[in-house]
């Protein structure tokens, strides 16, 4: 007996590790996007500072988390979907942690 594509990947497992890779590739699309448009002169060095590209690139990427949460739910995979919730809380938690203070 075959499963079907969605059977077979309607797992925790995909949605952590869909969860925890995602956000990482955004962080580091964001930070380049920053550097690029520095180095085209569409942006003035310095004008943004570090903390603030850090915080709202991590912010940003731990928000496109809603995207494979929308596939997942649009396939009807509840599992995958269960599993992305973990680390997004995990990540929340972490720039909570690290940029709380700068915020509150």
């Amino acid at each position: 007996m075959t499963q079907s594509k969605r059977q077979r990947y309607d797992k925790v497992i995909t949605g952590i590790l869909a969860g925890l890779l995602l956000p990482v590739f955004w962080y580091f699309v964001m930070m380049t996007l920053y550097s690029s448009f520095e180095e085209m002169g569409w942006m003035q060095p310095g004008t943004v500072s570090m903390d603030f590209r850090q915080r709202t690139s991590a912010l940003a990427a731990v928000c496109l988390n809603i995207l494979p949460l929308q596939v997942f739910k649009t396939q009807y995979m509840d599992s995958a979907m269960r599993g992305v919730i973990f680390p997004t809380v995990l990540y929340v938690g972490l720039w909570l942690y690290r940029f709380g203070s700068s915020v509150l």
